[in-house]
């Protein structure tokens, strides 16, 4: 891995600007595909070690070091501003990257599409960001994981665990794919016990660690004995929640090691898939794929291995629901399904597959969960 400062990648954009050798810098690249080495870029916006959504991205770009004729280049810490913009341009110009994992929600729009349609010849794949044919440039990708499936899982294990039916979601920001993980994990707990209710409290970003210490805190104030997440670093709420006694759900990667004993399993991206698709797509010529979404069934999310405090009926319980996604024969979000201002969402007799574009978009927290978008 290589590890460069910030300040030298932005010096040498700047030196780079006005060189004519960056005209054949796209004929470089093809030279390398077709050599059959590409050169495979990943920027993360927080610490590639935090126990969360950048250590889930990380540890997929260490797969791919293992693959033959793949370079895997790397860049923690990046801001959704302008400093990724110029990250993206120097792993273009400067290592010659055949593609850039931009791996946080905020880097699509602008900054992706900026640098898709400065370099042309370039692949930028954003991680979540909705591309759309007609609209965005044909060199931009979106990957995204149905991890959906494994908070529903979650909330099946958590309804036949808890004592009080009273959980609490620590979530960043209300976007449909927050909202979409809140609203699966309620309907998990509450396909085991229909009175079970989720608190959701928003931090208002992606890491805060006093206000997830707070909003954890809070949770576990007004009753709640289980608490999950969706933000980018899950310590500190598991951590809380296992200090207090309390029961906790992991997010983005296994968190096991920090609550040995109030751990129940958790909801894990696997983008190796994904990644893979994308760097092999490039290496053997073919075309580059826009969107690109899968679940338990493609091998885009996977569940951590219950903890010591799952009880053999829960384990159960979730195992089968885990088979019928597998299989395919298993939909979350069917009507009638009421938000939790009493509003009809879905109607009786209407279902949305898991890639229905419908669920990109949602916009409400259903019946049971306490808060509001």
């Amino acid at each position: 891995m290589q590890d460069r400062s910030r300040f030298s990648r932005r010096n040498f954009i700047k030196a780079a600007a006005a060189a004519p050798a960056l005209a054949l810098l796209p004929a470089a690249v093809r030279d390398a595909i077709a050599a059959g080495g590409i050169t495979v870029g990943f920027i993360y916006v927080g610490a590639r070690d935090d126990f969360g959504y950048n250590q889930a991205h990380a540890q997929a770009a260490a797969a791919l070091k293992k693959l033959p004729g793949v370079k895997v280049i790397e860049e923690e810490k990046v801001a959704e501003t302008v400093a990724v913009q110029k990250s993206m341009e120097a792993m273009i110009v400067q290592d010659k990257a055949a593609v850039i994992f931009a791996t946080s929600f905020g880097y699509f729009d602008p900054h992706v599409l900026k640098v898709a349609a400065k370099y042309p010849k370039a692949h930028i794949a954003h991680c979540g960001g909705m591309w759309t044919e007609g609209k965005h440039p044909k060199n931009v990708a979106s990957y995204f994981g149905y991890i959906d499936e494994c908070q529903y899982l979650n909330g099946v294990v958590a309804g036949l665990t808890s004592k009080t039916g009273k959980f609490g979601f620590v979530a960043a920001k209300p976007i449909p794919q927050v909202l979409r993980n809140i609203n699966a994990f309620t309907m998990g707990a509450r396909s085991v016990n229909p009175n079970a209710t989720t608190r959701v409290i928003f931090t208002g970003d992606w890491a805060m660690p006093v206000k997830e210490a707070e909003a954890a805190n809070s949770l576990l104030d007004q009753g709640c004995d289980v608490l999950t997440c969706h933000v980018d670093g899950p310590k500190v709420v598991v951590e809380t929640a296992e200090r207090r006694g309390a029961f906790s759900c992991g997010y983005h990667a296994s968190q096991a090691k920090l609550a040995p004993k109030g751990y129940l399993t958790g909801a894990e991206w696997d983008w190796v898939t994904p990644n893979t698709t994308f760097a092999k797509a490039l290496q053997e010529g073919k075309p580059f794929p826009n969107f690109v979404r899968g679940g338990l069934k493609e091998g885009f999310v996977k569940m951590s291995p219950y903890g010591a405090a799952v009880g053999e009926k829960a384990r159960k319980a979730a195992d089968d629901v885990k088979a019928k996604m597998l299989k395919g024969e298993f939909v979350i979000f069917k009507g009638p399904l009421k938000d939790n201002t009493g509003k009809e969402v879905i109607p009786a007799g209407k279902s949305f597959a898991q890639q229905a574009i419908e669920l990109e978009g949602m916009n409400y927290l259903v019946e049971g969960v306490i808060g509001s978008v």
